[in-house]
């Protein structure tokens, strides 16, 4: 494949690892809401997705450092791959910290932030496979902005999660590790809009 056709097909490789990220994530915390905390094969899962996708990080700066020419600006190619690896970054993140944490049991509420990470992992697979024709701006624009919507609906979840934490949780360390995995999902989301704007911005300099 021609090196600038080659920058597309590593973004969408990346992409779909995102969208496999988001379901594990989602199966993840549906396993401890419902009370199984072997969860063990899903942290691993996760930790798999993330180290496939950093080597397509890896290849994609490589080949940005020794491609003459590149089908969208150098630092626009650089910001979006690093934001997009930053997701499952944050997905890993999560994992870990339910591991090291030693976290055996998630409050309902988490569910309704976990469906909102595996719907913006999804939009955002979505938006990148379009990306390698401009025609398909508007379809993109509408993509970021459903992703910008639900990063204001997990903000929104996560207060009324975070209140209802505060008023009922009792175990001081409980409440402590609750409310960094309530955290961790909003960064998530964050994370996938911070994928949005990029991929906003690409679309507008290049319509």
């Amino acid at each position: 494949m021609p090196q600038e056709g080659k920058f597309f097909e590593l973004f969408n490789a990346h992409a779909e690892l995102i969208a496999q990220g988001g379901q594990e994530l989602k199966s993840l915390v549906d396993q401890l809401v419902a009370g199984s905390d072997d969860v063990t094969a899903r942290i691993q899962a996760i930790d798999q997705i993330e180290s496939r996708a950093d080597k397509i990080t890896h290849e994609t700066i490589a080949l940005l450092h020794t491609s003459f020419n590149t089908p969208l600006d150098r630092d626009a190619i650089h910001s979006l791959i690093t934001c997009m690896d930053d997701i499952l970054d944050f997905i890993q993140d999560l994992a870990q910290s339910i591991y090291l944490y030693d976290v055996r049991k998630l409050p309902q509420e988490a569910c309704r932030l976990s469906d909102i990470c595996l719907s913006c992992c999804e939009r955002a697979k979505s938006a990148v496979l379009l990306l390698n024709n401009m025609d398909n701006g508007p379809a993109i624009l509408k993509i970021c902005e459903e992703i910008s919507k639900m990063e204001s609906d997990a903000d929104r979840a996560i207060r009324t999660s975070m209140a209802k934490l505060f008023r009922e949780e009792q175990d001081v360390r409980q409440l402590i590790k609750l409310k960094a995995m309530y955290e961790l999902l909003e960064i998530i989301t964050d994370a996938c809009e911070d994928v949005a704007n990029i991929i906003e911005g690409i679309v507008l300099e290049n319509s």
